[in-house]
């Protein structure tokens, strides 16, 4: 279908057209690039290393949680625990409140000799609340 005038349609040209194998390797490859620039930076995509340092952080924060949700629970379950809970809200600042945790063995999970920090810092910010 050639219009009066002799120039093709556009439907024509496109039918016609015949890229060459530069053209058809570039467009591959520019394609390539253009879908690992999505995938990592709005796709979410990751390196191995990436998602083995998020898994790792992800789980030391679960860990602690975890253990400080056992602090907890030992606090509560300690036969004067009403008196102890008055002693630690009458603290003044977070490392005294840390320090009372420790001390009190609250925060040292069965099978370990020493309290962890983080386990009392945690056990302490839930205790605040």
């Amino acid at each position: 279908m050639v219009m009066e005038k002799g120039k093709a349609t556009m439907f024509e040209r496109l039918d016609n057209y015949r890229p060459s194998k530069t053209i058809l390797v570039w467009a591959c490859g520019m394609t390539a690039v253009a879908t690992m620039v999505a995938g990592f930076g709005w796709g979410g995509w990751m390196t191995g290393s990436s998602a083995v340092r998020a898994a790792t952080a992800a789980s030391e924060a679960a860990n602690l949680q975890l253990a400080s949700a056992v602090c907890v629970e030992r606090f509560n379950a300690a036969p004067d625990s009403a008196k102890r809970l008055i002693e630690f809200n009458a603290l003044p600042d977070r490392y005294k409140k840390r320090q009372f945790i420790e001390a009190g063995g609250w925060a040292t999970m069965p099978g370990q000799t020493s309290a962890d920090g983080g386990v009392a810092e945690g056990c302490s910010t839930a205790l605040s609340a």
